[in-house]
């Protein structure tokens, strides 16, 4: 399924409609498809749910013949009001789940031919749509919770006599944030961030059902997890990283991708989306077995289910110098 879509990062849109004859059509049918499964990509109006209806075909949109209603098959999603064509966005979503360690906006525009501000927007779309895979998700059995700090840095003066202590919080940035990370073995990821890594003992009283076996490292402000757990696990990572059993090796697994994902790829996040680049980094984790097919289908089916970005339509209209 949707074989001809699963392109090389470095493909182009040009070459792709040069290659694929009727390639818009095909990628039509699969959004299609992937909307509204239910019905093998007939449309349902998402206004009365009303399965008749009449093709506007010269614009690819429908009129619900029972309120009578016009939309499309992005209509409601989170690809609400899009300017890309149809096998742009499925180049797009190809692209974006074959980079396992995260692409860059400027990467990713220049793959799809289109602007940096345009590839920005796109991906931050398909982040968020990922993320709500995850929305009222819990963990429970044998979980993992770590934190690392992100952001922040403050690049040193040149001369020795002109440069501060980087310690001292008048010479910080206020940027730095803990990502902190909550991995249920042999299930799913959850991530959060937050300004001090000792606020994840609430979020793994939120999260992590009560007699669930948790394990951190030896860092103090774990301490409080006993009071909830009493079977929590420690590992003192200055004695052995894993010892019968007990281990944060899978939260750390995450984050070295994520640390891969920023330094590499981005190079500078902001702290007002680095919990989006965490999000994707943890879906990328929790399905990284999963073949590229499958990934794209779902990328796309949970971009469909998605409802219109607030955060992101229109973000540089409201960013504008």
């Amino acid at each position: 399924m949707c074989q001809h879509f699963l392109l090389s990062a470095k493909a182009r849109t040009l070459s792709l409609k040069a290659i694929y004859k009727g390639g818009e059509d095909k990628a039509y049918d699969t959004f299609k498809r992937l909307r509204w499964p239910e019905t093998d990509g007939e449309p349902v109006c998402p206004a009365c749910g009303c399965l008749d209806h009449y093709d506007i075909s010269t614009r690819r949109r429908f009129k619900c013949a029972g309120c009578g209603k016009q939309f499309s098959v992005t209509s409601g999603t989170i690809f609400a009001s899009r300017k890309l064509s149809f096998m742009d966005l499925c180049a797009a979503v190809a692209i974006f789940v074959n980079a396992v360690k995260g692409l860059s906006a400027l990467q990713l525009g220049r793959d799809l031919s289109v602007s940096y501000k345009t590839a920005f927007v796109l991906a931050h779309k398909l982040r968020e749509a990922l993320g709500a895979e995850m929305k009222g998700f819990g963990l429970d059995g044998e979980v993992e919770i770590d934190g690392a700090y992100f952001g922040g840095h403050v690049r040193p003066e040149n001369r020795k006599e002109d440069r501060k202590d980087r310690r001292l919080k008048e010479h910080q940035t206020g940027e730095r944030r803990v990502v902190i990370v909550m991995r249920q073995r042999g299930g799913r990821t959850l991530t959060f961030v937050r300004k001090r890594e000792a606020e994840g003992v609430a979020l793994a009283k939120e999260h992590i059902a009560k007699g669930a076996k948790v394990y951190a490292d030896e860092a103090t402000h774990w301490d409080e997890l006993h009071a909830t757990f009493p079977d929590a696990g420690r590992i003192n990572h200055s004695e052995a990283y894993s010892a019968d059993g007990c281990n944060t090796n899978q939260a750390e697994s995450y984050f070295a991708r994520l640390r891969r994902m920023i330094s590499g790829q981005h190079h500078f996040v902001s702290s007002a989306y680095l919990y989006q680049y965490a999000i994707e980094a943890a879906w990328k984790e929790d399905h990284r077995r999963l073949d590229n097919g499958r990934a794209f289908a779902r990328t796309i089916r949970l971009a469909m289910v998605s409802p219109v970005s607030r955060a992101w339509k229109g973000y540089w209209q409201r960013h504008a110098a």
